[in-house]
């Protein structure tokens, strides 16, 4: 790629944190959300987040947190380097692969990644699983992207985290032809804070795409694929069946796929992936899906078909038919996690299943 960094390249040291957040949120659909046949299985709005957190109280841990910040500053978007994993890989061998620790959930799609990735960890945690939830962009605090049983992981462990990794980081840097970028990580302390935890299951967003994404160095059981629109087409591709293309990197040997409603091209180019990896598929509309909705003070009244069955009176806290349809999703995927559907028949508890889905926040 001719627009590469140079090998010593830095991107400017006096450029502040802010900023190399902004530009690299900019890249992702799921910003607006924020700011304004292979076999198969028998899925903006909504109140503040609760769990945002500002810049520490604590003035010692603010200016460590602000080191972490401005030394993240100085690395590279991963837009401006060259599609590959092998850094991360090379990150995670050093680290003795972290990320094989744990079970895994992976979200890829273009637009609801993170609201459904939300409900997925609140559903798991329902069912009294320790989780950690992968995602990005950030609204305030980049201690956001990377959370334990539901909550933002504390800036005091945030710059643990990071400084525990560091020197491993530096190793990689110096063997590699280009540093690790800023998500590269990030990424990495994601899945070495998971790791520490320990979590029982992480639940992870995808950065951009699929394939060649950071996240992209686990096995996870469980993919999970959002509707998927144009995005990121001088990367992707230029048609939603190229753009699913490198989406469906995330499918797995025989891993269980659990597809939201897409275009008929991307449709194709998934299940196509499938077959090839012995992936089971369940469809929104087919295998599961939203059965009923009807408005509800402060969100709505769900029926949701799931793998197992029919869960009805499901309240969502949360506005519109897409967060319906992510509802749908996320059921899907966390019934896919316990088996239901492929090796038991019976649902998940519905009671468990209802305060689970209202906890959630966008």
């Amino acid at each position: 790629m001719s627009d590469l960094p140079h090998e010593n390249d830095r991107p400017d040291p006096l450029d502040s944190f802010d900023e190399i957040i902004e530009a690299e949120t900019n890249r992702d659909p799921d910003l607006a959300v924020i700011e304004a046949g292979s076999r198969t299985l028998r899925t903006q709005g909504g109140p503040p987040q609760a769990d945002v957190p500002g810049r520490p109280e604590d003035p010692e841990v603010d200016k460590a947190l602000r080191e972490v910040e401005a030394e993240l500053a100085t690395r590279w978007g991963e837009t401006k380097l060259e599609p590959s994993v092998s850094r991360i890989a090379a990150l995670m061998d050093v680290l003795g692969e972290p990320q094989r620790s744990y079970p895994s959930i992976h979200i890829t799609g273009t637009n609801g990644k993170t609201s459904t990735a939300r409900m997925i960890e609140a559903l798991l945690g329902a069912f009294e699983l320790r989780t950690g939830r992968y995602t990005s962009p950030h609204v305030q605090s980049v201690t956001e992207r990377i959370s334990l049983d539901g909550a933002p992981v504390s800036a005091e462990r945030f710059v643990e985290t990071y400084q525990d990794i560091k020197p491993y980081v530096e190793m990689v840097d110096a063997a590699q032809e280009y540093r690790l970028s800023f998500f590269e990580v990030l990424t990495g302390m994601a899945y070495a804070a998971f790791a520490d935890a320990p979590v029982d299951v992480a639940v992870v967003e995808v950065g951009m795409g699929g394939t060649w994404d950071a996240t992209n160095v686990i096995d996870a059981d469980v993919a999970v694929v959002t509707p998927i629109g144009l995005d990121h087409t001088d990367r992707l591709g230029s048609t939603t069946g190229e753009i699913a293309g490198e989406k469906a990197g995330i499918i797995k040997q025989g891993a269980t796929v659990i597809m939201a409603q897409q275009p008929v091209d991307a449709a194709q180019v998934l299940l196509k992936k499938a077959v090839e990896v012995d992936a089971t598929v369940a469809r929104e509309g087919l295998e599961f899906g939203v059965v009923a909705r009807q408005p509800a003070v402060g969100g709505q009244l769900l029926t949701l078909r799931g793998l197992g069955g029919e869960y009805p009176e499901v309240y969502l806290p949360l506005h519109g038919a897409h967060q319906a349809h992510n509802a749908a999703v996320a059921l899907a995927a966390v019934e896919a996690f316990f088996g239901v559907g492929s090796q038991r028949a019976e649902s998940l508890d519905p009671d468990t299943v209802r305060k689970a889905f209202a906890t959630v926040s966008s």
